[in-house]
């Protein structure tokens, strides 16, 4: 089921339910192709230079919950020092070279009794438009018992919204392999949410979408407040 849905952002009258419905930036890569780490690039502008992709990641997760949880691993503490927004939680993933399994299981068991679910970013999508990140906050927040993930065209993806039932099978999964398949057999429903095709992978990647922030203004400064 393809949808899109506009609404506003989530606002502070949703703060007694953040337990309920808390978010995880995984962020503990240690950024080998990129060939330094991605969380502590900045994103420019005149007054923004020193906020980085990780300051954007966390003002992201506030859209959709006032509990964001940073999952760590390579280059931490480093990561948290040159943060200026600050997440509810750093989770510190031992094993994070296993590969992102590991940072999605810690990130989970970092979790209370309370959760029905959990939203999931990454540190390194902040052209994500915030009023389509809202929609699908609000989307999985009316229906908490169906996994909500981007729509890819071919797959959904992250962000993505893993209710507590699918967890167990998340949990189970190894190496260096994500949630992705299960959201596909999980039927998902798939929300468009426009930027999430413009991840930053390479140094190429960078200058593009350095470049396009500066240039146009884009929403991605919105995060950073």
């Amino acid at each position: 089921m393809h949808l899109f849905i506009r609404s506003e952002i989530i606002t502070a009258s949703c703060h007694d339910r953040d337990q309920e419905f808390p978010a995880l930036v995984l962020a503990a890569g240690a950024s080998r192709r990129f060939g330094r780490p991605k969380a502590m690039l900045t994103l420019g502008g005149e007054h923004r230079r020193g906020r980085t992709l990780l300051d954007c990641a966390i003002g992201q997760g506030r859209l959709l919950s006032r509990d964001v949880r940073v999952v760590c691993g390579a280059w931490y503490p480093l990561i948290r020092f040159r943060c200026h927004a600050q997440a509810s939680r750093w989770v510190h993933v031992a094993d994070w070279q296993s590969g992102m399994a590991a940072s999605l299981s810690e990130g989970i068991r970092s979790l209370g009794p309370h959760a029905k679910g959990v939203f999931v970013l990454v540190a390194d999508q902040p052209l994500l438009d915030p009023e389509a990140l809202a929609a699908f906050g609000k989307m999985a927040r009316c229906f908490p018992g169906q996994a909500v993930a981007a729509d890819y065209g071919r797959r959904p993806g992250v962000p993505a919204f893993l209710p507590r039932w699918l967890w167990p099978e998340v949990l189970a999964l190894e190496g260096d392999r994500g949630a992705g398949h299960l959201l596909v057999e999980a039927n998902a429903t798939r929300l468009a949410i426009p930027g999430v095709h413009d991840d930053i992978d390479t140094p190429e990647d960078w200058h593009r979408i350095r470049e396009l922030v500066t240039r146009k203004g884009l929403q991605a400064r919105r995060f950073q407040d």
